[in-house]
């Protein structure tokens, strides 16, 4: 576990359902710094290439987060191939929306809601950010008045541009990534429609909240200027967004080895981008 400079909490954890998509229950662990009031609260969305991955992948970056005192909600949704684009991202639609509704009874301050997203997690929760009233990502019924808006956002390793990473798994042989692709996506059509980096090159109006974009230099499962790219572009379109790039660091480094140096410098990043953000 990282070191924090600033004083930590005990951590709880708890397995919640935040709602259904017909008959499936979609779960979530809950993390929460036990002791501290009106905390802020952050929506962990997983990776796994769209087909696979749970609510406990980035276990250790939610344990610390929460132990600096932001509670998170650790998101569990449906997978390809047996739910394909866009269903998964509106499980995360109505996850984000939970969260912001009970917040208040879950102690945390429903004003300082933000989004934490990894890989293909980070491109779902993009989606969901850039498009928060696209009608098929706010399927999924909750009662009240609340949307998917975000106050802040962090994105690790993400898959802002799912063309891209598809060539380029086409043409290294990355058969894995590739058939995960079309698992996900089916065609290459809906790979470019539902790709962050067009999105936000289409010239649309965006309500964008401040980032942190955190990239390893030796990410073998994006694109050398995928991070460069999509900072570049939602700069342009007004947003205040930090990239911080790791060297020689591959994909998903921080839970994969969370106690390494670059993991814990990382994770006080993050720590410290959240704190900023909620104060």
């Amino acid at each position: 576990m990282t070191v924090m400079s600033h004083p930590t909490y005990e951590v709880t954890a708890e397995d919640i359902e935040f709602g259904r998509a017909g008959n499936t229950a979609l779960l979530a662990r809950l993390y929460r710094p036990k002791g501290a009031s009106r905390f802020p609260a952050i929506v962990d969305v997983h990776g796994g290439a769209w087909t696979g991955g749970d609510r406990l992948n980035n276990a250790p970056m939610s344990e610390a987060i929460a132990a600096s005192g932001t509670a998170v909600l650790a998101l569990e949704f449906r997978l390809a191939p047996a739910t394909s684009y866009p269903g998964s991202v509106a499980d995360i639609h109505l996850g984000i929306r939970w969260l912001k509704a009970n917040a208040a009874r879950l102690g945390a301050d429903p004003n300082r809601i933000g989004g934490l997203g990894t890989s293909s997690g980070a491109h779902q929760l993009l989606l969901n950010v850039l498009c928060p009233n696209d009608p098929r990502y706010a399927a999924l019924p909750l009662a009240g008045d609340v949307d998917a808006r975000l106050k802040y956002l962090v994105i690790c390793w993400p898959i802002s541009d799912p063309v891209a990473r598809y060539r380029m798994a086409k043409e290294t042989g990355n058969e894995r990534l590739v058939n995960n692709h079309h698992a996900f996506f089916g065609t290459e059509e809906v790979m470019l429609e539902a790709s962050p980096q067009r999105i936000i090159e289409s010239g649309a109006s965006f309500s964008l909240p401040p980032a942190l974009l955190v990239q390893g230099t030796k990410d073998a499962n994006v694109t050398p200027d995928m991070a460069d790219r999509f900072a570049s572009a939602y700069a342009r379109a007004g947003g205040e967004i930090v990239l911080r790039k790791f060297e020689g660091q591959p994909h998903t480094f921080i839970p994969q080895n969370p106690t390494a140096p670059a993991s814990v410098e990382a994770l006080q990043l993050i720590i410290d981008f959240i704190r900023r953000r909620t104060a």
